[in-house]
């Protein structure tokens, strides 16, 4: 899509209202489906009905995979239990500990846990118990207090982000798997290699004709179609597959067609990050947190993340950009770029902190520097979005509950900014 109808649109969905604290309305993303897919170019329009073809396909098979589980069960397993899962599949231990049996019981769940697709859920803790017979693949990831037709409300409510890129879900539960079989050689490791492979298939398979990835494959609607740039989903499974084909994070076994393609996918996800790279006056600047499948423009997600450039996910996209090998000349402009607009939206002498209530931005001589989470491709300033989907120009307009629970202000770019330097004199 042109930069400049990428930016109308933008700046269409950040409009101006006449509250006086609240500049516009978040409006919801679009989903990816089959009669957007028909109003596409007769040329583009192939591999778009055959990706949609292979996530229906996909999803019908995990449900049925379940259901034939069920037959003949009287009562069925309760939900599995939620939690904090990354923290339950640690990657930095001595490698000798991926061979105790607290590593091997949290492989073993891990294996249980594995959907039919290849994937795994979010926010479920891996030492707990293993997956039952009948029992969901996921643990319930549904809003408990969701406001009217609120964007992140499952359609099905039992059928909630069964397989994701969410909160570093399967990308963790690869690498897990494959510290562990580095300490199992021979059959012993031979499940754990197995399901790691699955898993990096699933992972091929999820990735978008344009090389992006969506949070949840198969597709489950709304923001969840749009290409994942929060919390890093994209940059992380990139780097995973970059880590395949050099054999590096103990993934040395994955045999050579999963290692070629796995070079495809990471050389097409490059080129993702470079064609959704929001311009600004003709230069490269940043990105957004979700990126339309479709038209590659900013779309928005849970009711109060608005479709605006974010500097956390734009840091963390540079700083991949900047690891990338004899980098082509539009990956150093696109590093150069961002780089630049990081530097220029810093701001100085404020602090976020907790006033009475909520968390309010504060003058503060000597702090900084900060960056806010979300700018206005247009005009370059900080948005705000809150629960009830209206979008603010000041996060102290926020409700206490939005300014508490999300982080507005923060430090995300210092550690790419500190790592540029270096990077620029190797690439003048």
């Amino acid at each position: 899509m042109p930069a400049v109808r990428r930016l109308t649109l933008l700046a269409l969905a950040l409009s101006s209202s006449a509250f006086a604290a609240r500049i516009g309305t978040i409006p919801p993303a679009e989903a990816l489906t089959a009669q957007r897919v028909a109003a596409l170019p007769a040329a583009e329009r192939a591999p778009w009905a055959a990706y949609l073809a292979r996530s229906d396909a996909q999803r019908a098979a995990d449900r049925a995979a379940l259901a034939a589980e069920r037959q003949g069960l009287t009562t069925l397993p309760p939900t599995p239990a939620g939690g904090h899962s990354e923290g339950s599949m640690p990657l930095d231990k001595p490698a000798a500990w991926y061979a105790s049996e607290p590593a091997l019981r949290v492989a073993r769940n891990i294996l249980s846990f594995q959907t039919p697709a290849g994937g795994w859920g979010k926010n479920q803790p891996r030492d707990a118990a293993p997956r039952e017979r009948g029992q969901a693949y996921v643990a319930d990831n549904n809003l408990k207090k969701p406001t009217p037709d609120d964007f992140d409300l499952a359609k099905d409510p039992q059928w909630s982000y069964v397989g994701t890129i969410d909160n570093d879900a399967t990308i963790t539960e690869i690498r897990f798997l494959a510290r562990v079989a580095a300490q199992q050689p021979g059959d012993a490791g031979e499940p754990y290699r197995q399901s790691a492979q699955r898993g990096l298939a699933y992972l091929l398979a999820a990735q978008f004709p344009n090389g992006g990835w969506p949070q949840v494959w198969p597709l489950q609607g709304g923001y969840h179609d749009a290409i994942t740039l929060n919390d890093n989903a994209v940059v992380e499974v990139a780097e995973l597959m970059g880590m395949v084909v050099h054999g590096e994070a103990d993934l040395g076994f994955v045999p050579p067609a999963l290692k070629t393609a796995a070079a495809v996918a990471e050389e097409r996800a490059v080129q993702l990050l470079l064609a959704t790279q929001v311009r600004i006056d003709g230069k490269p600047a940043l990105w957004a947190q979700q990126h339309d499948a479709l038209t590659l423009a900013p779309t928005s997600a849970r009711n109060y993340e608005p479709p605006a450039l974010c500097s956390g996910e734009s840091a963390r996209a540079l700083g991949y950009l900047m690891s990338v090998p004899n980098p082509s000349p539009a990956v150093v402009d696109a590093v150069k770029g961002g780089i630049a607009m990081l530097k220029s939206l810093a701001v100085r002498d404020v602090a976020f902190v907790r006033v009475d209530d909520a968390r309010r931005l504060v003058a503060k001589p000597g702090a900084g520097p900060l960056w806010a989470r979300y700018y206005d491709a247009t005009t370059l300033k900080p948005v705000f979005g809150d629960r009830d989907k209206s979008l603010h120009d000041d996060v102290n307009d926020l409700s206490a509950e939005r300014r508490n629970g999300y982080a507005w202000w923060g430090t995300w770019p210092m550690k790419t900014l500190a790592a540029y330097d270096a990077w620029a004199a190797r690439h003048p």
